[in-house]
């Protein structure tokens, strides 16, 4: 139960400070739908989360009401859908479309899962899924997409990261008139995690429960006013400020979670507490930085910041909740954050210091603007440092990347709502295409072997 003076600071924090539960996602396993006619196979699936969910987006708006906690968006993640059978191009795009049917007849703003996980390798399913992938996300609104191309027991499946870079460019040419928005639905994970609720790398993995309410809590703006009554402080008490500040976040998603599981009549599964900016001013990751005492996003000492705030929003989180789980901690994606698209405008946040800075953020290099003429082989290369980070450090590292047609670095493209604007950042020149396209796998670290 919340205390009256916990109700009070969070009402506070809702009204002040931009808290927020960014999502409530239900995963869905789509296993029983199988059917060797996709007519059916899509029927199955159709009906099946229109049962789960109809009541989803009420239910959430209620319980926003009642609670006066902003529940900003109702999610739905299902099983891979490379998984639903030995099928054709055709059949998958067929499910993509459904999946866009469903999730408009229900009202949620996105459905995840279309995706793959090819650690060390394809099926023949596999192959016809990834060649779906620029047609059924330029011709879907709501269909979110990843692929898991390595772990740190697998390795890396470098003809998975090989065929990245041209997937990607079909898409952003399929949705050109749009700013290749159709990118910004699509990530590559290395250690892609199951039960993450949060757009665009959600999926219901093989190993959840047949049906399971997942709770992202975002709050920014709430740390970076938490910190600034720890200005001139040391460390130490920074640290515990952000561990402090986390714990509080996470009770208002435990409260939010206990009830949506209740009232949907779905198990509860896991609450991700992750830093989600938006582009508003105030509820900006950046802006931590700054109020921590760095001028930019990007300056010296971003990877350090980076890392406290991370690693203490996860020790607030578990303290908070014994359901803590997906990613947890930070995320920065330059688009929807108000300071980093600041700070990459200016040039003090470069490609190569975020990449730094994925070594310890919550996922990796996200909603990052390039020109749409960058080679392919040049995307592949970003992808695969991404995911060598990933499986060296034994973290999940992902990559959405967009190349946007049509525009060279010093532009800004506008991708609207929460996926905010971004200014198009420089790349390398240098060619690493003979590199790339090497091929094959690379086998699993060392450290792998923890049997």
């Amino acid at each position: 139960m919340f205390t009256k003076q916990e109700i009070q600071e969070t009402n506070r924090m809702i009204e002040e400070e931009n808290l927020d539960v960014r999502t409530i996602t239900m995963g869905i396993s789509l296993l029983d739908c199988i059917d060797s006619d996709i007519d059916k196979l899509t029927s199955n699936i159709y009906n099946k989360i229109y049962n789960y969910t109809k009541d989803l987006v009420k239910i959430g708006d209620e319980i926003s009401k009642e609670f006066g906690i902003p529940i900003v968006n109702k999610r739905i993640s299902v099983t891979p859908v490379a998984l639903l059978g030995n099928r054709s191009k055709e059949d998958f795009i067929k499910i993509a479309k459904t999946l866009d049917k469903v999730a408009k007849d229900v009202g949620v703003n996105f459905i995840g899962g279309y995706s793959a996980l090819i650690e060390k390798g394809t099926t023949k399913a596999d192959e016809e899924f990834l060649a779906s992938i620029p047609e059924a996300l330029s011709s879907t609104e709501r269909v979110c997409s990843s692929v898991c191309l390595g772990s740190s027991r697998s390795g890396l499946n470098m003809d998975g990261v090989m065929k990245m870079g041209p997937i990607i460019k079909e898409m952003a040419n399929l949705t050109k008139d749009k700013d290749s928005i159709a990118c910004a639905k699509f990530v590559v994970f290395c250690n892609a995690v199951s039960d993450n609720p949060f757009m665009a790398g959600a999926f219901h993995g093989v190993c959840e429960k047949e049906v399971v309410i997942n709770v992202g809590v975002s709050g920014p703006g709430v740390v970076k006013k938490a910190l600034e009554k720890a200005k001139g402080e040391d460390f130490e008490v920074l640290c515990e400020t952000i561990k402090k500040t986390a714990f509080k976040i996470t009770r208002v998603g435990q409260l939010v979670a206990t009830e949506a599981s209740k009232r949907l009549n779905v198990p509860f599964g896991i609450i991700d507490l992750s830093l989600a900016p938006t582009p508003a001013i105030g509820d900006s990751i950046a802006e931590i930085f700054e109020e921590m005492g760095l001028e930019y996003a990007g300056a010296h000492g971003t990877t350090l910041a980076l890392a406290i705030l991370n690693d203490n929003v996860k020790k607030g989180g578990v303290m908070a909740s014994s359901c803590v789980g997906g990613l947890s901690g930070a995320f920065i994606p330059v688009s929807e954050d108000h300071g980093m698209i600041q700070a990459a405008s200016k040039g003090y946040l470069t490609l190569d210091k975020l990449e730094a800075m994925t070594c310890v953020c919550s996922v990796g290099i996200d909603m990052v603007a390039i020109a749409g003429n960058t080679p392919d082989e040049t995307i592949s290369a970003i992808i695969g440092d991404e995911m060598a980070i990933g499986m060296i450090n034994n973290k999940t590292t992902a990559v959405r990347i967009i190349p946007v047609i049509g525009k060279e670095i010093g532009d800004m493209v506008s991708f609207g709502g929460l996926l905010g604007s971004a200014p198009i950042m420089p790349v390398n020149k240098a060619n690493s295409s003979m590199f790339i396209n090497r091929g094959g796998r690379i086998p699993a670290p060392i450290h792998s072997f923890k049997n």
